[in-house]
């Protein structure tokens, strides 16, 4: 088996040790981002929805930049959402603020029950820079 080639920020290397899984995992030109979440630094949830959401995409443009990333190169999301009838339009209202200019990404959103005490979640695959 290959060695994986992991994408660890700064910063957060007990959160991901504690909870056993790689932030991302660089692979055949392209970064597989794990999801993240709205997280504090001490891993717990942020509890203002409008907040929570921002700091997921705040965590994960840090991801993103210890790979020498942007969300521009984003090219597949997936978003988690606990009862997103209630919350996807607040949570809409803060996306525009992350997502750049279209072209867009192509997305998947799954409404789900439980996310660990967070309401949203976003995962990502984007394409690494060449060098």
């Amino acid at each position: 088996m290959t060695t994986r080639d992991v994408v660890f920020p700064a910063g957060r290397q007990a959160l991901y040790e504690r909870n056993r899984y790689s932030p991302a995992v660089r692979c055949n030109g392209l970064l597989f981002v794990s999801g993240q979440v709205g997280s504090r630094p001490d891993g717990s949830p942020e509890p203002d929805l409008k907040a929570q959401v921002r700091l997921a995409f705040e965590n994960l443009n840090t991801v993103l930049k210890a790979a020498d990333c942007t969300f521009d190169d984003v090219v597949d999301v997936t978003v988690f959402i606990v009862n997103p009838e209630e919350r996807f339009e607040t949570i809409w209202e803060v996306v525009p603020e992350y997502w750049g200019e279209a072209p867009f990404p192509n997305i998947t959103c799954v409404g789900v029950t439980w996310l660990y005490g967070f309401q949203f979640e976003i995962k990502v695959i984007a394409k690494l820079p060449t060098a």
